[in-house]
């Protein structure tokens, strides 16, 4: 357990500080590493053969807009 009495398991690594700290920055952080995670994951399938260059492009593509779509409704 941490000082706050939240089990550590329960909070993502970094801590959220200062006068701009938002549950809605927080759920942007959270699919900002959602998307860096999953476009790794696509890369490492189209390195290894598993998924065509095209089709690798075109998933980023789709997830990239996603999370465009994200930050305008939870930022602004």
């Amino acid at each position: 357990m941490t000082r706050d009495d939240t089990p550590s398991t329960m909070r993502g690594h970094s801590q959220f500080h200062g006068p701009d700290w938002t549950p809605h920055r927080v759920a942007f952080q959270q699919n900002l590493k959602e998307f860096a995670d999953r476009v790794g994951l696509i890369l490492g399938l189209q390195s290894n053969g598993k998924v065509g260059q095209e089709k690798a492009v075109e998933q980023i593509k789709d997830m990239w807009k996603s999370l465009k779509a994200s930050r305008n409704d939870l930022l602004h």
